[in-house]
């Protein structure tokens, strides 16, 4: 394991996608003791629902899998995220886009997909679960446990 990393997360609203995302890899981390060697967060590229809980379907979805995301906030991407996260993963292209964007030249190359940790799934981003029904969540959720699985892997190489 590499010294102290930082990761955050990044979806639209910062309500669904991205604290899943947080809660997941927050639990997988825990249960291989190594909470203390990496900062997670999650923020949105807009600020629609800054300072509100994830949406209640994912809270419930990830609650029944054992994740507690209750009580994160949505924040909006900051641009001091830039300097304080070693990686930046964005849940979709659009995302991504965003983040090349915002982010100063020298922190782009933090920047990356989150399903290109995802062992098994052809899939590169993560689908909006907002609009839909329970089944979207439920994918989601599959989806972000496969890219914490192979993250946490990532993590454990030898820099």
């Amino acid at each position: 394991m590499r010294a102290k990393t930082s990761i955050l997360f990044v979806c639209t609203g910062n309500i669904c996608r991205s604290p899943a995302a947080e809660g997941v890899l927050r639990d997988a981390l825990r249960r291989a003791g190594l909470q203390e060697q990496v900062r997670i967060a999650s923020a949105g590229t807009h600020g629609y629902h800054a300072g509100e809980p994830p949406d209640e379907r994912a809270q419930r979805r990830a609650a029944r899998r054992g994740y507690e995301i209750g009580a994160l906030r949505a924040r909006v991407v900051a641009r001091s995220d830039f300097d304080e996260f070693d990686l930046i993963l964005a849940m979709d292209r659009g995302h991504l886009r965003i983040l090349q964007r915002l982010a100063p030249q020298a922190h782009r190359h933090k920047l990356r997909l989150f399903m290109e940790y995802a062992e098994g799934w052809s899939e590169q981003e993560v689908p909006d679960p907002y609009y839909g029904g329970p089944e979207g969540f439920e994918q989601m959720l599959d989806m972000i446990e496969a890219g914490a699985r192979g993250l946490l892997a990532a993590l454990r190489r030898p820099a």
